[in-house]
């Protein structure tokens, strides 16, 4: 194989890593707990999207007592939490793969 024919494979490689890094990120996956109560949606990259809460999650007892106000606020404490910790890792493995490759960018390594 020569060398032109090893760089339009690799152009292929990285372009099919790129298409796939896109699809997932267009991915929806849902997670549930509690039969249904709490519901979790990520992007195929583990990106958390959203949560959704139902009465019963809060007060299983008497879920007709928790009002849609209070059911927004957590749903947005929680996504700001989650959120703010899915940036923290994201920041600390780029520091830490950068600290790997020497600062090297390297195709398909979203640094």
């Amino acid at each position: 194989m020569n060398i032109m024919q090893m760089m339009k494979q690799a152009q292929n490689i990285q372009k099919k890593l790129k298409d796939a890094q896109q699809e997932l990120a267009n991915t929806e996956l849902v997670g549930e707990a509690a039969g249904g109560a709490v519901r979790v949606i990520c992007d195929g990259q583990g990106k958390f999207k959203s949560i959704t809460l139902k009465p019963e999650a809060i007060n299983p007892e008497n879920p007709s007592a928790v009002d849609n106000d209070t059911i927004e606020m957590l749903e947005d404490i929680i996504t700001t939490a989650i959120q703010q910790a899915s940036d923290k890792a994201s920041k600390e493995m780029e520091n830490k793969m950068k600290a790997a490759t020497g600062g090297i960018n390297i195709p398909g390594l979203n640094l």
